[in-house]
């Protein structure tokens, strides 16, 4: 089953992108529009990408290959540097994945995320299934239920204070026997220092890979895109743990600077799948490179 199609962005999906990254106060762009010629003041912008969430080592980075590089103008020069940091996000073999593990800590919206995977999915003619699988939380179990009963998805839930691989377990041979494609898991919220529940994570990619053995699992990490900085340690925890394949950054209609994006790639290595666009069903889109550059820049899509 070709899975790939339900992850393409269409030309709504990337000016939605560029609408929430494109920051309230944007001080990139207003310094960026001052320098119209191509040696602009690095200086000044390097502060401004810091002011973005940018961080310091991606915007090392940044800086770097954008004096390097050649443009008519400053801007010209930072998108191309930025786009080329970003890389190609979606050419790997995840475009097919067809059980989706989502991960982080609590708070960040995993589970209305994973709704809103499911959603899209369906909307695109397939047939997902939704796992509860946050055993921790009888509060979560009854919130996926409910946002599975909104969408028309059927949810498998796991027993509260119960075995979350067991629910895993029971979703995937469930999902073999009525061809049910993606599997989209929902897990407990953890923090990275927490080494028993992270252990158990890891414990739940090995029953995935046990009992579907034919299906290629994605392991997401969902980020609060209001988090900034504080985003990147987690990250690097739950990579040790679970095997992180890609990004889903949550809330950037909320006040997020955008430029984490770029932090992300840079230091960690890890592609943006999806970013979170507001609170609806439909409000969660692919990750479209040029859209979030030119909205972190201020300039528009294709410039």
């Amino acid at each position: 089953m070709k899975l790939a199609f339900w992850r393409k962005s269409s030309s709504d999906d990337e000016k939605r992108v560029a609408e929430v990254t494109t920051p309230a106060a944007n001080p990139l762009a207003a310094v960026l529009r001052r320098f119209t010629t191509p040696e602009p003041d690095w200086r000044e912008i390097e502060e401004a990408l810091l002011a973005s969430d940018v961080g310091l080592v991606a915007t090392t980075a940044l800086i770097q290959a954008a004096r390097d590089g050649e443009g008519a103008s400053g801007r010209a020069r930072v998108r191309a540097a930025a786009l080329q940091l970003l890389g190609d996000d979606l050419t790997d073999q995840h475009g097919e994945a067809d059980v989706v593990l989502l991960v982080g800590v609590n708070g960040v919206g995993k589970t209305t995320t994973a709704a809103k995977l499911a959603a899209r999915a369906k909307g695109a003619g397939l047939s997902p299934l939704l796992v509860a699988a946050d055993t921790f939380r009888a509060a979560a179990i009854d919130q996926l239920r409910a946002l599975g009963v909104r969408e028309g998805v059927e949810v498998v839930e796991g027993r509260p204070g119960g075995d979350p691989a067991a629910a895993i377990h029971d979703a995937l041979t469930l999902a073999a026997a009525r061809d049910f494609a993606p599997v989209i898991i929902d897990t407990a919220g953890r923090m990275q220092t927490r080494s028993g529940l992270m252990d158990e994570l890891a414990k739940i990619r090995r029953v995935v890979t046990k009992v579907a053995p034919t299906r290629t699992v994605e392991v997401l990490l969902v980020l609060d895109g209001t988090a900034g900085q504080n985003g990147l340690a987690q990250a690097r925890g739950f990579d040790a743990s679970a095997g992180i394949d890609g990004i889903v950054l949550t809330k950037l209609d909320s006040g997020a600077r955008g430029g984490v994006a770029l932090a992300v790639r840079r230091e960690l290595g890890l592609p943006i799948r999806w970013i979170g666009t507001g609170e609806r069903a439909t409000d969660l889109v692919p990750f479209a490179a040029e859209a979030y550059v030119d909205g972190l820049l201020g300039a528009p899509t294709g410039s």
